[in-house]
């Protein structure tokens, strides 16, 4: 087995996501402490997030897939006292249905 050249200790970080009560924004919530915030690279895709937040010996570190279809590019993100806050919104399920004609 070969040895990992990666000398900073690779830690999950810590994750709490839900949907709020009107359905309309994914917000997840990560716990990294100690991260400064220009430390912090975050990442969205349509489909899935990867998060990576260094210390001076500790990386944390997150992937994962979204519950339901997202609009990344009206993400918002805010970093304080070590809480990671990201506010994804949902996509509307009708934006884009085609309307049949009734014959």
């Amino acid at each position: 087995m070969e040895k990992s050249n990666h000398k900073k200790k690779r830690l999950a970080a810590e994750l709490c996501s839900c949907v709020d009560d009107k359905n309309s924004t994914l917000h997840l919530e990560f716990t990294i402490p100690g991260v400064k915030k220009e430390n912090i690279n975050l990442k969205l895709n349509d489909d899935s997030f990867s998060l990576r937040a260094e210390k001076s010996d500790v990386e944390y570190v997150s992937t994962g897939s979204f519950c339901c279809p997202v609009e990344i590019k009206s993400s918002k993100a805010n970093y304080e006292n070590g809480l990671l806050l990201i506010n994804v919104p949902l996509k509307d399920p009708w934006k884009n249905a085609y309307n049949v004609k009734i014959d």
